[in-house]
Order: structure tokens, then C-alpha cells, then sequence
């Protein structure tokens, strides 16, 4: 996130609420699609801190230059005389830097009309209530209530005791329309246990089942407006919870629904699901304002890091929402140069092992198994978390994406000698797995081999092992070290095709060692023109082109002019070559 473009609470309600007064739903959809699509080239944020300048590329290019403070008075050189969806993609764009979530922004308007349904339907069931009371009574001036159709005098008691027993006050909503919120000594004070009871109580009817992106964003919308302006600790711990109690929503009926039909989340629930957690990922990435066991909210981020643990060890082993959030949690709010220490990682493995045995069967063994070798790697007990994966990971079905995390732990602390190991032992662990999905292990690789040289050998030999899986990494690695010969000795050993990679690819070799691709390309040739069809000379015919330059870079045109006449004429009952081979310009 950009530093320099940061946003408070306060300024954050206000955007909201100028986009849902100044923009028709209409331009908001266009706006959001041109933030999708990329078209905001540049943005930043005047000195004053109340003009938002902007590019977005429409048929041209359009300078914007945004009021933050009154959106009405916003420009842009587009042809609109009003909010444009430039306006928006350019205030989305902000929204995201500032790491806000943009679903709020887009489904501002909708929020609005909920907010306003709402207060009219308290006005209103409040007036029905009177209304009712009404038929067969009057009001007086004071709000007191005299019979009108019944004999009262007896009753005068009964009434009495009617009026302080109701749940209406004179003047006041149904008690059961008052809307719960956290203050900020409650926030201090409570458990976040009671946290997510008071967020239950505030959830309406309509937000028990979170389907879609806009049903998580207006939950979540609503939830921050239970609160008041806090410290920015206490706010980076509210607005995680916030989100934790709406990734429950998402999470947990749909996991009760999968142990009875099997393993499926609808597109809209899983697009809902992948965009929270990603904010959530966001939200743990920027530094807890807190580092001190003597913060008051010291309490409060334990409780998070049990809720999180209780959350992590009990979810299905395929959705890995909660098992990633705790590893954010350790890796950026507890990890060394933060919060964490000695003694609170060896309390929380502890608590892990502790939870095993209460949880039996019902454990997930795979981020249970995670958890324990991130916090052994804060505590330098590598060896303890080189075995457990050692004898877990198969059974478990480890994916490369569950080693990232830490792996990144010593990455960050420039560990490379300790990051090389690792990526040596873990290397066998994930035999099996191709292209993308070693993208980041090849990753780490080229870092620890450029910052420890020493490391090269060890790096050759552990991505040689986990061939033909690691050829992706593999290759790349040899292009990226310069190593051509060894390249070209692969691809011929595997039967590859020259005519299958781009020409940038084999540019360099070209350039830099041109004899190495002679026997590459010659083997080529030789296997298109026993294919005996016409596609096959073309192919031939286009290689034949690229030797005659390598032998002219290599200043050997008498041994080219042999190569060719020779071929031509061993070749020469194969008409349809012979056609190919002049209408490339190699034969006269």
C-alpha cells in the first residue's frame, strides 16, 4: 500500500457517503469496470490532501482531478458535465490504495437505501404501535393514555402496570429495534468472544446466509458503524474481527452443507469468500500499532490469536481461509520485529498440542501441522520442523503454497544459508507438482542464488532431482544463469522442438553461443522431413532459414553451402520439400 495515501474513518464515511449522494448507481458499474480493467494510469494525492489527481485511459486519455472534500466540485476533461465514471474508477483506485475495501464504495448507494429502510422502518413500526394502542384510546398532551371505549375506572392499576411493563417508552423506538453498538471502553473491557456475540445481535435476518460480494460488503459496512472513532490499535483489531465474523457467515454454512453434499460453494459465495479474505490478508500485512505486553489491548490480540487458532485447527482442510489468516496473524502482528516473543510462541505450541488432544478426529492435521513448524521456525527448531513434514507431508497431501509462508519467514530476516536448507530438504517434498505451482519455490531459489552465490551447486542438483516435475523452474533458472549448453542438452534429451519456443527465447543463444544451437536445429530438420508431409517441410524449410544465419554469424557460409547442396540433393525426389525449400530462397 502506498504510504503516502492513507485514510481514516472519519474521511472514509464521508466518501462513502458522498459517492451514494453524487454518483447514479449507472456511472458507479461503468467506473468499477474501468478500475477493473486497469484504465487509471496514474494517481496522487495533492499536498493539500483535498484534490485527488488522476489519468484514466477511455478513447483517450482523461485528466480528473477529484474533490475529496465536496465531490461536486470535481472535474474532468471528458465531455460530462457531471460525476463521471472517471471520477469513480479514479476514486475506487484511491479507495484500494488506501487499503479500504472497494466493494463499499461500489455498493454505496445500496447501503444508503438499506440505512434509510431501516430508520423508516423504526419511525414507522414505532407510529403502529401508537396507532394501535390508539383504537380505543386517546393520547393526552403528556403521553399518558385515558380509555375511551371501556370502563376504566377499575382498571386504572392494570393500565398503570401496562404502561411500565410495555416495551414502548413515550417518545422511544420498540426495544427491539434499538440497534446494538461498542463503545470504545467496551471494546477495551470485553472479551472479543463477547465482540462477535454483540456483532450476532446487530446482524439482521436477511444476513444470516452471505452469498454474494454485496451481501459481505453491507454486512461489513454495517458492523463498522457500530462503532466510534478509536485508537488505531484498537481499530486494526476491530476492523479484523469485523471481517472474521463475516468470513464465518461465508465459511460455515457453507462447510455444514459440504459434509452433506460434497465439495461445492457457489461462484458468487466463492468470488465473495476469495475477496474478503484477500482484504483480510491486506489488513494483517500492515503493522499492528502495538508491540507491548503492557498495551491495554493486550488481552484483546491473545483472544484474536485463540480465536483464530480455534477457527484454523476445526475447518475443512480444503478451503484454507482461516489456516492462511493465522498464518498472517503470526507472520506480520507476532512474528520477531513486532509483538511476538520467546516465550509466546512456545505458549502457543502448547496450546496446539493441547487442542489435539481435545479435538481428536475432528482436528485438521494439515494446518495443525503448519502451525507448528511456522512457530518452531521463530524458535530456531528446524530440525523438529523438518521432520514433521518429513513424515506428515505425503499424508497430508502438502502443496507448495503451504511452504510459502515459511519459507517467507526466512526470507524477510535475510537468512539465506538457513532459506537454502530448507529449500533442499522440502525440495523432495514436492515431487509431483508442475508449472505454477513451483513458480514461487523456483522464486525463492533465484533469490538465495543470487544473494548466496555458494548456494548454485546445491540449487543444480535439488531441481534436477524433482525432474521432468520441475522443468518449468528448471528451465528458467538456466536461462536466468546463462547456462545455454546445459539448456540445449535438456530440450535435445527430451525431444523438444526449436519451432516450439518464441523467437525471444532463443535470442540470447543466438547471440552469445551460436554453435551450441547447430545441432539442436540439424536434428530438427532431419525429424520434420521424415514426417513426409507438406506441414513438416514448411517447418523444415523455416529451420533451414535460421541455420543459414547462425553459420553467416559464425562466418562458415562454405560449410553451409555444402550442408544445403547435399541435403537438396539426398532430398530430391521429395518435390514438396524441394517447392518449400525455393520458396524460402534456399535453393535457386
Amino acid at each position: 500500500m502506498d504510504t503516502d495515501l492513507m485514510m481514516d474513518d472519519t474521511a472514509w464515511r464521508k466518501l462513502l457517503e458522498g459517492v451514494a449522494a453524487y454518483f447514479d448507481e449507472l456511472t458507479i458499474i461503468r467506473g468499477f469496470q474501468y478500475h477493473k480493467q486497469g484504465r487509471v494510469e496514474t494517481l496522487g494525492l495533492r499536498d493539500d490532501g483535498v484534490y485527488l489527481d488522476a489519468r484514466v485511459k477511455d478513447n483517450r486519455v482523461y485528466e480528473v482531478a477529484v474533490d475529496l472534500g465536496d465531490l461536486s466540485k470535481s472535474t474532468c476533461a471528458c465531455p460530462l458535465d457531471r460525476g463521471c465514471l472517471h471520477m469513480v474508477a479514479a476514486l475506487l483506485r484511491y479507495a484500494e490504495l488506501c487499503g479500504r475495501p472497494i466493494q463499499a464504495l461500489v455498493n454505496a448507494r445500496a447501503a444508503a437505501r438499506n440505512a434509510a429502510k431501516a430508520d423508516a422502518a423504526e419511525a414507522g413500526t414505532g407510529d403502529g404501535r401508537l396507532a394501535g394502542k390508539g383504537a380505543g384510546k386517546a393520547v393526552a398532551g403528556d403521553g399518558t393514555e385515558t380509555g375511551t371505549g371501556k370502563s376504566g375506572a377499575g382498571k386504572e392499576g392494570a393500565g398503570k402496570e401496562g404502561a411500565e411493563n410495555s416495551p414502548l417508552r413515550a417518545g422511544t423506538p420498540s426495544a427491539r429495534l434499538v440497534r446494538p453498538t461498542l463503545t470504545e471502553q467496551e471494546l477495551t473491557e470485553l472479551p472479543v468472544a463477547l465482540w462477535h456475540d454483540r456483532f450476532r445481535q446487530r446482524r439482521g435476518p436477511l444476513q444470516a446466509n452471505i452469498r454474494t460480494a454485496q451481501e459481505a460488503s453491507d454486512l461489513l459496512a454495517d458492523l463498522h458503524a457500530m462503532r466510534p472513532d478509536l485508537p488505531y490499535a484498537l481499530e486494526q483489531l476491530f476492523n479484523l474481527h469485523a471481517a472474521l465474523f463475516v468470513l464465518e457467515q461465508i465459511v460455515k454454512p457453507a462447510q455444514a452443507n459440504w459434509r452433506q453434499s460434497g465439495l461445492f460453494m457457489g461462484y458468487h459465495t466463492q468470488l465473495a469468500l476469495d475477496g474478503l479474505l484477500a482484504q483480510t490478508r491486506r489488513m494483517l500485512e500492515e503493522r499492528l500499532a502495538l508491540s507491548s505486553e503492557t498495551s491495554a489491548y493486550w488481552e484483546r490480540l491473545l483472544e484474536t490469536a485463540a480465536f483464530l487458532r480455534e477457527q484454523m485447527l476445526t475447518e475443512d482442510k480444503t478451503l484454507n481461509c482461516f489456516a492462511s489468516l493465522y498464518q498472517s496473524f503470526w507472520l506480520h502482528w507476532l512474528s520477531p520485529a513486532s509483538a511476538g516473543s520467546k516465550h509466546l510462541y512456545e505458549e502457543e505450541l502448547q496450546h496446539l498440542r493441547e487442542a489435539q488432544q481435545v479435538l481428536g478426529n475432528a482436528l485438521s492435521p494439515l494446518p495443525w501441522t503448519l502451525a507448528q513448524c511456522l512457530l518452531w521456525l521463530y524458535l530456531e527448531r528446524d530440525e523438529e520442523a523438518l521432520r514433521l513434514l518429513a513424515e506428515r507431508g505425503g499424508k497430508l497431501l502438502l502443496k507448495p503454497e503451504h511452504l510459502m509462508p515459511l519459507l517467507d519467514v526466512m526470507s524477510r530476516a535475510g537468512q539465506w544459508e538457513r532459506l537454502r536448507d530448507w529449500l533442499v530438504e522440502t525440495g523432495a517434498l514436492l515431487t509431483g507438482f508442475r508449472g505454477e505451482d513451483l513458480a514461487p519455490y523456483g522464486e525463492y531459489w533465484s533469490i538465495v542464488a543470487e544473494q548466496l552465490p555458494e548456494a548454485k551447486p546445491a540449487m543444480w542438483n535439488t531441481l534436477a532431482s524433482m525432474l521432468p516435475f520441475s522443468r518449468v523452474i528448471y528451465e528458467e533458472a538456466l536461462v536466468a544463469h546463462g547456462k545455454w549448453e546445459r539448456w540445449i542438452d535438456y530440450q535435445m534429451s527430451s525431444g523438444q522442438e526449436p519451432l516450439s519456443f518464441r523467437v525471444a527465447v532463443l535470442k540470447p543463444i543466438e547471440k552469445d553461443a551460436p554453435e551450441l544451437l547447430l545441432p539442436f536445429y540439424h536434428q530438427a530438420v532431419e525429424r520434420y522431413v521424415l514426417q513426409k508431409n507438406r506441414d513438416g517441410y514448411k517447418a523444415a524449410a523455416k529451420l533451414l532459414k535460421r541455420l543459414s544465419k547462425l553459420y553467416v554469424r559464425l562466418k562458415r557460409e562454405e560449410r553451409w553451402e555444402q550442408f544445403i547442396s547435399a541435403f537438396a540433393s539426398r532430398n530430391s525426389r521429395l518435390r514438396a520439400l524441394q517447392e518449400e525449400l525455393r520458396k524460402g530462397g534456399l535453393l535457386s
